[in-house]
């Protein structure tokens, strides 16, 4: 049997994109090794930009898939590992070819600003380290988080019945942030950018024939009018955040603070409770309006996750560590 030509498996693995940057791995260089052996296994180590890489799992087919393709493989060890943070850093500047990164001016060594974590009583929903990570990053910029609260979990809204996010493809999509322009891209739906006023209109005259939104959304604009499903993905919380300059806060003598951060506890419980409330209000409301609340289809949940999963690598990619930080202190409450 002729073994494996170590220069033929380098070739197949050019041919291995990171499902994210969307260029080959041994470009961005994350294999580490390449080892064959005489019984034509071939040893391969892949360094993941990002520990707990949500698409390590496409990865790992494809560099199997890849290799194993190649003449005299018998076999395909692939071992995962983690780059460095200085590996990482080069990837990073090489991405920018060469450019120099942003400097945040609060980031700055000896800066005045101070950093100020804030946390919350009610777990299990994510709410503290969300709230303690914002309060971070907001003060790096000069300013005080005092509370969030949340907006209620986004449903897709379509005229379509949706199996799959295949069903999805060509459909107009309301597009109102980066987040649903990114999601229309990748399950191949048209974006089109609406306002929340002008949702009914929309809706009435075939501009967007689905969007992704509220109970809420959806009762006020009379989206139940036009569209009768509602499958109930739950896909996020979007968060709303009261938030005050940091300086004029340090300014106050220490009772107001005090009660000023009482408030703020005061109705943070408040507002989460709130919107618990109202959210079963509005579902309420819309299969009043004869709205079907669907629950999404195992394959739609899963097709979604890998959309979500997409957007969430690429988010990690561009914060780094920090960002890291976030989801594993979200992860650590599920």
């Amino acid at each position: 049997m002729t073994s494996p030509d170590l220069e033929q498996i380098n070739a197949a693995l050019a041919t291995v994109n990171d499902p994210e940057i969307r260029r080959p791995i041994t470009d961005l260089g994350m294999v580490e090794s390449v080892d064959v052996a005489a019984d034509g296994t071939v040893a391969v180590k892949v360094l993941l930009t990002v520990a707990g890489c949500p698409l390590k799992d496409t990865i790992t087919r494809d560099v199997n898939a890849a290799v194993g393709k190649v003449p005299g493989v018998t076999g395909v060890d692939l071992t995962l590992g983690v780059m460095s943070n200085e590996q990482r850093s080069g990837l990073q500047e090489k991405l920018r070819g060469g450019q120099a990164q942003k400097e945040i001016p609060f980031a700055r060594p000896g800066s005045l600003t101070k950093v100020y974590a804030i946390a919350s009583g009610k777990g299990g929903v994510g709410k503290s380290s969300v709230t303690v990570n914002l309060a971070a990053a907001m003060a790096k910029q000069g300013m005080k988080i005092l509370y969030s609260v949340p907006w209620p979990p986004q449903g897709i809204y379509s005229k379509r019945t949706l199996a799959s996010v295949s069903d999805m493809k060509g459909l107009k999509w309301r597009a109102y942030s980066p987040a649903t322009s990114k999601i229309a891209e990748l399950v191949g739906a048209q974006p089109v950018t609406v306002q929340a006023a002008e949702v009914s209109q929309a809706l009435a005259t075939g501009v967007i024939d689905s969007y992704m939104s509220s109970g809420a959304t959806g009762y006020d604009s009379k989206t139940y009018e036009h569209i009768k499903n509602w499958y109930d993905t739950q896909a996020w919380l979007p968060k709303n955040a009261v938030i005050v300059n940091a300086k004029a806060f340090d300014a106050l003598d220490k009772p107001t603070q005090a009660a000023v951060l009482k408030a703020a506890a005061d109705a943070e419980t408040r507002g989460w409770k709130l919107s618990e409330e109202k959210n079963g209000w509005y579902v309420d409301q819309l299969k009043g309006k004869g709205m079907s609340i669907i629950k999404p289809s195992e394959q739609l949940t899963a097709d979604l996750r890998r959309v979500g999963n997409y957007m969430l690598a690429e988010w990690q990619r561009k914060t780094g560590d920090d960002g890291k930080k976030v989801i594993d202190a979200y992860r650590a409450q599920q």
